[in-house]
């Protein structure tokens, strides 16, 4: 899948930002250049839901293969994803006609089938038992829609398997001291985030306030490393990094005012108290949002800051909605905010720096309200598979061996 598109569809991509956005856009392509041709790193910061649909997290890895991407921080939501699949095709069917318990059934009351092959099946047979009484009854039944969805997740039986899986990861990155993301790692195909990292020793990491989410797999990834070693791993990245990409994320808080940065945070007392920090100081934040009013906190930079020297509210003071990773990322110098589409800007930022890069991309993803964009969804749950426990358990076999 070499490319869906061609220069018309940029052009239309390009079309829907608005003159500002185009020209942080062109900003932190130059920045990112810059940085790669000097030896630098870039970070990604994402959020759940839209960089799954949208195929951002599929292009994340593609930036990883090429050396473009150097960390991630991420979501428990996309780890599970990328556990199953990135995207897959589910069915639904009436929960009440299957014989569900209706108290136990989420809003619509329906019920999820992932659609598998028998080959599929089959194989997952060999790590779990199904229930084929279910699955017949499933298939007898009218199926009320099919969609392409966020994999794993609410369908049987790929979301029970994820969360079944989530333990047994869990139980080995316990064993072996890693986090749970480095240990899924090792059995996700090489084109989601978390096996092309895997590939090219990468880090990827869940921030702490996006920790929620993914049932099992959430739960395991928060037990299997300390907050604090997880807050100062994240810091270590970020000290590293020289470009932060923030996409389609709500909370920041973390990456802004974190207990171990020095510059908008709050890392003084880590400072002071002989710990590890660093400072945001002299880096470049772009952040791609669809909220306007991330834009107008930065033109407000001064009014923001004012606020803030006077111990007042920053809300009343610049009388906008103010999310809590406003305040550093409109106070900080280095922001660079694109209002618009991920799966719009994503796309430009990363053909143009491949472009500027001398770097061939196998993978480039589209906004999924465009023709292109749905074919890149088939794409992706045809050809992104799920996480392969052999693979993870001969890795897991040979840990100390490929040390």
């Amino acid at each position: 899948m070499s490319n869906l598109f061609g220069i018309s569809q940029l052009e239309y991509f390009r079309s829907s930002l608005d003159e500002r956005s185009l020209e942080s856009l062109n900003a932190a392509v130059e920045r990112i250049v810059s940085v790669k041709n000097r030896g630098g790193k870039v970070m990604v910061v994402t959020g759940s839901g839209p960089n799954i649909h949208e195929g951002v997290t599929t292009l994340i890895a593609e930036l990883i293969r090429v050396g473009i991407v150097d960390a991630v921080s991420t979501s428990s939501a996309v780890i599970a994803h990328e556990m199953a699949g990135a995207l897959d095709r589910v069915f639904r069917v009436d929960a009440r006609a299957l014989g569900m318990d209706m108290s136990k059934m989420p809003r619509g009351d329906v019920f999820e089938f992932t659609r598998m092959s028998d080959s599929d099946l089959k194989d997952l047979r060999r790590e779990m038992p199904l229930d084929d009484e279910l699955l017949s009854r499933a298939e007898k039944l009218e199926h009320l829609n099919e969609i392409i969805k966020a994999a794993g997740n609410m369908a049987y039986p790929m979301g029970l398997r994820t969360e079944r899986l989530a333990h047994e990861v869990l139980g080995l990155a316990r064993i072996y001291g890693l986090p749970f993301e480095k240990v899924a790692g090792w059995g996700c195909d090489s084109r989601t985030m978390l096996g092309a990292a895997d590939l090219r020793d990468v880090p990827v990491l869940v921030t702490i306030p996006q920790l929620v989410g993914g049932g099992a797999v959430g739960m395991s990834i928060g037990d299997s490393i300390p907050v604090s070693e997880r807050s100062m791993r994240i810091s270590r990245m970020l000290a590293e990094s020289d470009v932060i990409i923030e996409s389609a994320v709500a909370l920041t808080q973390e990456i802004h005012d974190g207990p171990f940065e020095c510059y908008t945070g709050h890392g003084i007392w880590a400072w002071w108290s002989g710990q590890a920090t660093y400072d945001l100081r002299d880096k470049v934040l772009v952040r791609i949002d669809l909220d306007e009013n991330l834009r107008r906190a930065v033109e407000l930079n001064k009014t923001v800051q004012e606020a803030i020297d006077k111990g007042l509210p920053k809300t009343k003071a610049a009388k906008i909605p103010f999310r809590m990773e406003m305040s550093a990322f409109a106070r900080h110098e280095g922001s660079l905010p694109i209002v618009g589409d991920i799966g719009k800007a994503w796309v430009l930022i990363a053909y143009e720096v491949a472009k500027r890069l001398g770097i061939k991309l196998e993978f480039l993803s589209a906004s999924q309200d465009t023709p292109e964009g749905s074919s890149m969804r088939e794409w992706i749950v045809d050809n992104v598979k799920p996480l392969n426990r052999d693979k993870m358990l001969e890795r897991a076999r040979n840990f100390w061996r490929d040390k």
